[in-house]
């Protein structure tokens, strides 16, 4: 049987633009012990109208080159095989590792590397017009870095670097960056000197300082995230000696969404992450990382969300076939009533929180005249408009309190602010709380 033609027509005009590729990265955190604890190393990026971090304070760093392999040659303390493994990778982690350290070089004249009796290098002692001829020739290329190690006899001193996170620039930016984040203390006898070019100031400052919104400082949303971390740290051998010992590093992708204070990035551990990543994957920024009382979401095909106020609870109209609906847990004074993304027909509630009085029972009745109260028991099963519920007891209630699974949807409707109990979720994929953001079953 032949399909039916499409009658859809394209809308005259450019055709969208392919995203662009994911770039791997590397930065380098430096570290280094002050008089009133540890600093870090910042950077003030030049000014440039086409690059989106333009102005911003950030550690060295930049795009893993395919030439950094070679550099393999000149590195000591670390070996491909042993890279790779800590970075995850099959091969190649030693790249990542080169490339931090080039990349430092290049833009701040800091230099991890050692001599043949096995201590850093003392670029201080060095005339300055030889250091600038060194540092040109790093830039011209990886076989120009490769000459000045031979001739000077060092090595890059990759057992001096602890591997610290791994971050993923949000779906929806102009450039997206794949990011492994490496720390290593100031070596003594060195001076950071900004390139001038990529990088035009430096400062040292405590973690918690360059943080500090008061300081006024740009950051993009992985700086600031990281120097939170470090503010945890008391020195800098205590930071290493953290990063060495971790076994499992997990990748961090904010993605982006909107709300009260404009579009920005939402980090993993945020509530809004999984449900943002759920309705926008491709990070468009639609989603919300805040719901304001009265913003209306459609989760699904079948679920449709009103929020509440804070101290509330959400209402959920599930269903929708031939233009009918459910609403779950339906919100105090009518709030929901023109969000209704169609007919009333059914009126349930959860838990025992969210049952009305006899009062906001007469208001709901006023409001959708022809909605029938349904009060199901557990194991019993509704079938409203499309969607099949099961209906069941919750768990580790203190009140009498049921839960609803939409199965098309595998969403559990469980009335509780609070995540349910892993046995409680049944065959749910999202759980859809009384007042939060949607978020997997398993977490």
């Amino acid at each position: 049987m032949n399909a039916k033609p499409s009658t859809t027509t394209t809308p005259p005009g450019p055709a969208p633009s392919l995203p662009r590729p994911i770039r791997v990265a590397a930065s380098l955190i430096l570290l280094r012990d002050g008089a009133d604890g540890m600093e870090v190393l910042l950077l003030r990026r030049a000014e440039k109208a086409d690059d989106q971090n333009s102005g911003a304070s950030v550690f060295p760093g930049g795009v893993v080159d395919a030439h950094d392999r070679r550099l393999h040659l000149m590195c000591k303390g670390l070996d491909d095989a042993a890279a790779s493994a800590r970075l995850g990778l099959p091969d190649g982690g030693l790249d990542y590792y080169a490339a931090a350290v080039r990349e430092c070089f290049e833009e701040a004249g800091v230099l991890l590397a050692s001599d043949a009796d096995d201590r850093l290098v003392e670029l201080d002692g060095l005339p300055p017009s030889r250091l600038e001829s060194m540092r040109h020739a790093a830039e011209q290329g990886t076989d120009a870095l490769l000459a000045v190690c031979e001739a000077q006899g060092w090595r890059l001193a990759m057992d001096r670097l602890a591997y610290f996170s791994h971050w993923l620039t949000p779906p929806g930016m102009p450039r997206r960056f794949d990011t492994r984040f490496f720390i290593g203390q100031m070596p003594p006898a060195q001076a950071v000197r900004p390139d001038g070019r990529e990088t035009v100031a430096h400062m040292w400052l405590k973690p918690a300082e360059a943080a500090d919104p008061r300081r006024g400082l740009k950051l993009m949303n992985v700086t600031r995230r990281t120097l939170e971390q470090l503010a945890g740290f008391g020195s800098a051998a205590d930071c290493m000696a953290h990063s060495r010992a971790l076994t499992r590093i997990v990748l961090n992708m904010p993605r982006l969404a909107d709300g009260p204070a404009g579009r920005r990035a939402v980090n993993i551990d945020e509530a809004a992450y999984e449900e943002i990543g759920h309705l926008d994957p491709d990070g468009k920024g639609h989603a919300h990382y805040a719901l304001e009382p009265g913003l209306v979401t459609r989760l699904s095909a079948r679920v449709v969300r009103m929020a509440g106020a804070a101290d509330s609870h959400h209402g959920y109209f599930v269903g929708g076939e031939g233009g009918h609906w459910a609403l779950i847990d339906p919100l105090p004074h009518g709030l929901a009533q023109n969000a209704a993304p169609g007919r009333v027909k059914w009126l349930l509630w959860t838990a025992a929180g969210t049952q009305p009085s006899a009062a906001s029972l007469e208001a709901l009745r006023s409001a959708w005249p022809d909605a029938a109260v349904l009060w199901p028991q557990p194991g019993d099963t509704l079938r409203l408009a499309g969607a099949t519920l099961h209906v069941s007891q919750a768990a580790d209630q203190g009140a009498p309190a049921r839960q609803f699974l939409l199965a098309e949807e595998r969403m559990l409707f469980t009335g509780r602010a609070a995540p349910p109990a892993a046995h409680a979720t049944g065959e749910a994929e999202w759980i859809a709380p009384a007042s939060g953001f949607i978020f997997r079953a398993q977490r």
